[in-house]
């Protein structure tokens, strides 16, 4: 079926929303706008469904999220014991739809004979894999495009072990999907009879308190936060998602006493509109935060994503001026903080594990080997990280010490499966106290680190490429990377090239190959001569093309030279287009950008 025999079935079909029904008329005129609505189907990844809200096969709606639902469900029919009821989990944040599109989840469950736990109110993604382990639900569902923009909206699924479902189970539920034909047709029980069935019901307020008393017990230090929690001062801003009722709590019952949230971005807003991106990766999202921190001369600011499951982090630095760290550096503040306190404390494991993802800075390692912890690196996705997890609890031989991404995604503590930024907004707070009363600041400890490990610095590209066009061209780069031959990149010569689609590890000098224990993934990754790495990889969840860079030098003059001549290097590979000559070797590229 084209795309505008696709349109004309929704325009015309009778029980169509009115609303999405008089968004497809205001398009009627515009061929290109009907093709990016239905020229495919929003696809569900690894993760689950992300796309901009609307009508159309390719965006997110009642009947995308409906279509969606009923593949989980036709999957949890054929591949769960069916001894007790078996039941999902339902949490959503402060997005446009984002109430109505769980709503419509529960009801097709519920039409399938499955029970699901929605939460009344907004409730972050951290709360949600929680629940899953502490109900002992089959699955999870948040409705969130966490950091996108305010057009945005999405669908992540995760299993019972409280983490997001990886590949095999994503692509099993993928093929269901592909099952249900006419996502028009899908049916739903109504909302309340479901509520009469018992197969609607909403978690009471006692869940959210075991997590809170949960995610105390990961302090390091909680005797030093209770005595001398006043001596520091936080602002704090959830960016208008779900981070403020969990994250103040838990901050002030610990007790941090001057805690101060960010008023125009306290309350709970879809539009997000004193940002453009909510997203604490971006230094943008500060500028409030750095406002009222100037205004009270606070000691750290934090901010959240719209489902709370990353922090970012800004400090003063060596001129008493707010400086946002970067996620890389947030994490081996983290890593040095933990492990150095549990190696005081005389709780440091044999057999402890730190977990990374393969574009994480690799100062972790160095910071992990230091104390004799081995390092683990995971594909790109925190859902990998929480798959590693579960391994171990499974087999006992490791200890989950730490995990972490270079996205500004943390988790301290195994009983949460996903990053988790409440948590993170507790030990950071903490370390803030902690280096306070030792004299130093935040970003003082952070070139101590530096000064001790190397003077590691990263960076990212992100080249947005939306559309049918867009995902065209991402396919083409990616192929004509991987076909390319190269020994070279920036003047440094390749020590290794890690395909994780092959799942091969080819060390150039030495002419040999090895396989990556890992899933497979569009990914390529260069090790190069000095230790610097680059990774090229398609976004799982936005219209992207990524590009991670990653240099150490032994001063921070060195490290910066390093990186920016690398970045330029593969920004003019961008630039320059197809068939390039680059030091002798050639490199294809026809989509240049």
């Amino acid at each position: 079926m084209d795309q505008l025999t696709k349109y004309y079935k929704w325009l015309n079909h009778p029980n169509l929303d009115e609303t999405l029904r008089n968004e497809l008329k205001e398009v009627a005129e515009n061929e290109r706008e009907i093709e990016a609505r239905f020229y495919k189907d929003l696809e569900f990844g690894t993760g689950g469904l992300r796309g901009i809200i609307g009508a159309g096969t390719n965006r997110m709606n009642i009947y995308t999220v409906r279509k969606a639902t009923k593949g989980l469900a036709l999957y949890m029919h054929k591949n769960i014991r069916w001894d007790k009821l078996p039941s999902v989990v339902i949490a959503y944040d402060s997005r446009r739809m984002s109430r109505e599109f769980a709503v419509e989840a529960a009801k097709v469950l519920a039409d399938n004979g499955i029970k699901a736990f929605v939460f009344k109110e907004l409730m972050p993604t951290p709360v949600l894999s929680f629940a899953v382990r502490e109900l002992e639900a089959t699955a999870g569902i948040v409705i969130t495009a966490s950091h996108n923009p305010p057009e945005y909206n999405g669908y992540k699924v995760y299993w019972s072990d409280g983490g997001q479902i990886t590949d095999n189970i994503a692509n099993a539920i993928t093929q269901e999907i592909a099952k249900v034909v006419d996502e028009l047709a899908v049916t739903a029980m109504d909302y309340d009879e479901a509520v009469l069935r018992g197969l609607i019901v909403f978690p009471g307020d006692e869940l959210v308190k075991k997590y809170i008393s949960y995610v105390k017990t990961l302090s390091l230090q909680p005797e030093l936060i209770k005595d001398r929690g006043q001596e520091i001062t936080i602002v704090y801003s959830p960016l208008h998602g779900t981070g403020n009722k969990p994250v103040t709590r838990i901050l002030r019952e610990m007790g941090f006493r001057n805690v101060h949230v960010v008023p125009e971005q306290e309350c709970p807003n879809g539009n997000f509109p004193t940002v453009k991106y909510p997203n604490p990766e971006e230094h943008a999202a500060f500028e409030l935060s750095i406002k009222l921190g100037e205004k009270i001369d606070a000691d750290i600011l934090l901010a959240t994503d719209p489902d709370a499951d990353r922090v970012g982090v800004a400090v003063k630095d060596d001129a008493g001026k707010y400086r946002v760290i970067t996620g890389n550096q947030l994490g081996a503040l983290f890593l040095e903080y933990i492990l150095s306190q549990r190696q005081n404390q005389g709780l440091l494991p044999p057999n402890g594990t730190v977990i990374k993802t393969i574009v994480t800075s690799e100062i972790g390692r160095s910071i992990a080997a230091a104390y004799g912890i081995e390092t683990i690196d995971t594909l790109t996705g925190f859902k990998y990280i929480g798959e590693k997890i579960k391994e171990f609890k499974e087999k006992g031989e490791r200890q989950f010490l730490f995990g972490y991404e270079e996205s500004y995604g943390y988790l301290i503590g195994d009983e949460v499966r996903d990053k988790d930024a409440v948590q993170a907004c507790l030990l950071a707070a903490e370390m803030a106290l902690y280096y306070k009363t030792k004299g130093l600041t935040l970003y003082e400890q952070l070139q101590r680190i530096f000064r001790k490990y190397g003077f590691y610095r990263e960076d990212l590209l992100s080249l947005n490429l939306e559309g049918k066009e867009g995902q065209e061209r991402i396919v083409k780069v990616m192929e004509d990377f991987r076909k390319g031959y190269i020994l070279t990149i920036a003047g440094k010569g390749i020590v290794a090239v890690e395909d994780y689609l092959n799942q091969r590890r080819s060390y150039l000098l030495e002419g040999r190959e090895e396989l990556i224990s890992l899933p497979k993934s569009n990914v390529l990754k260069y090790i190069l001569e000095d230790a610097s790495w680059l990774c090229i990889r398609p976004s799982g969840t936005e219209p992207k093309l990524k590009i991670y860079f990653g240099v150490c030098g032994g001063s921070e003059v060195e490290a910066n030279d390093k990186l920016l001549q690398l970045k330029n290097y593969m920004i003019d590979i961008m630039n320059q287009g197809s068939a390039d000559r680059l030091q002798g070797n050639c490199l294809r590229l026809n989509a240049a950008m």
